[in-house]
């Protein structure tokens, strides 16, 4: 006498699923090993150059407003002396600052100064405030609310977020500043970004491997759409005094630059999507054993386009936001948004957007299809019982 038993569908994705997405990752994971290890800054990248005068932390105790004498450039719009007492004991006296941006100091309020020598003598001058204390506070209160709403989550989140600051300061920086490529060094950043970040903050599991291959994925097809559209519209990545000033001093591919910054800008937009994705086919999957591969990619996809209607609005915003005082200035002196649009300022934001955009597309259906297929039920193996 013989029972057929049906095994049920493994919903968290089965241990062949498991092997082919670690065939996968493992590689990547060598490959970007290697990369870090052969593009890494030797220690006497950083340092080479000059460093600026230092800054000197000091208290105001005395203020005093004058009147502008003739001739005072338009923008000045406060003369007189301020007197600033330094942490050393010091007394000092410096002028007021009165320029347009420039700090608007008061009594009491802690500074600090750049200490100058001339022929004349050593003068002070107020360059800006001291906010140390008050982003101590504000970073503590983001910890806080990040922990309390997220818990153990929130915890393994802050250790991403300060792997993420690690690679970025450790290794992309300074290999741009040792001469690597750009472009390069922000793939391979990204890179170790998106494995050790992803990992830590949603851990070992099928769902974040699937979202890891996604990210990677689509992280390649932005850098290679950045590449075609800064070359096809012929953008140096030059287009202020900053940017001019960086290439200059420290000898920078500044085009190079400019695609490293749209690669980056994007992994954050990216990483959200494919986890996203991966954990809604992920639950699907459990909640429904019976969907296969279909049903799966039809559900996650609705959920992705809904996701991807309102992210992509956050990309434009973004780029506006960061780039509004430029924007109204050239509006201002051409007269409208339209005139403005063909130059390379504007034309380098809109790239930016456009292909950010492109690259978040890309990334649902990629991501929902690796997801499907992952968490799609095993075929019923029949066991017989005698």
């Amino acid at each position: 006498m013989g029972a057929h038993h049906h095994r049920r569908a493994d919903p968290s994705g089965s241990r062949l699923h498991r092997t082919a997405a670690l065939a996968v990752v493992a590689p990547l994971a060598l490959l970007t090993l290697v990369a870090l290890v052969w593009l890494w800054p030797s220690s006497t990248t950083l340092g080479a150059t000059d460093a600026g005068a230092p800054e000197v932390p000091g208290r105001v105790t005395a203020a005093v407003v004058e009147t502008c004498p003739d001739g005072a450039p338009e923008e000045v719009q406060r003369c007189g002396r301020v007197r600033v007492v330094l942490e050393t004991g010091e007394e000092v006296t410096a002028p007021l600052p009165g320029g347009l941006g420039e700090p608007d100091v008061e009594v009491g309020q802690d500074v600090l100064l750049l200490r100058s020598e001339s022929p004349d003598g050593v003068t002070w001058s107020v360059v800006d405030h001291q906010r140390g204390t008050g982003l101590w506070l504000l970073a503590a209160a983001f910890v806080l609310a990040l922990v309390a709403f997220g818990r153990w989550r929130g915890v393994s989140a802050l250790v991403g977020l300060g792997a993420t600051f690690a690679i970025l300061t450790l290794f992309v920086i300074p290999a741009i500043l040792g001469g690597e490529n750009p472009l390069l060094v922000a793939v391979v950043g990204s890179s170790a970004v998106v494995l050790v970040v992803l990992y830590l903050t949603h851990g070992l599991s099928l769902s974040t491997t699937v979202a890891v291959l996604g990210t990677l994925a689509s992280l390649a097809l932005t850098g290679l759409l950045a590449a075609v559209a800064v070359a096809g519209l012929h953008l140096t990545g030059v287009t202020d005094d900053l940017s001019a000033s960086v290439g200059l001093t420290q000898g920078i591919d500044m085009r190079g630059l400019l695609l490293a910054g749209i690669v980056i800008g994007s992994l954050g937009v990216l990483d959200d999507v494919t986890v996203t994705q991966a954990a809604t086919v992920d639950e699907l999957a459990r909640a429904n054993p019976a969907y296969g591969f279909r049903q799966l990619h039809r559900a996650g996809s609705r959920v992705g386009r809904a996701h991807v209607a309102s992210v992509v609005n956050t990309i434009v915003l973004a780029y506006a936001g960061s780039s509004l005082p430029l924007l109204v200035l050239m509006v201002a002196d051409n007269g409208s948004l339209a005139a403005v649009v063909p130059s390379q300022v504007v034309a380098q934001e809109v790239v930016r957007s456009a292909v950010a955009t492109i690259g978040l597309i890309a990334a649902v259906p990629m991501t929902t299809a690796l997801a499907a297929w992952a968490f799609r039920p095993r075929s019923p193996l029949t066991d017989s019982v005698g």
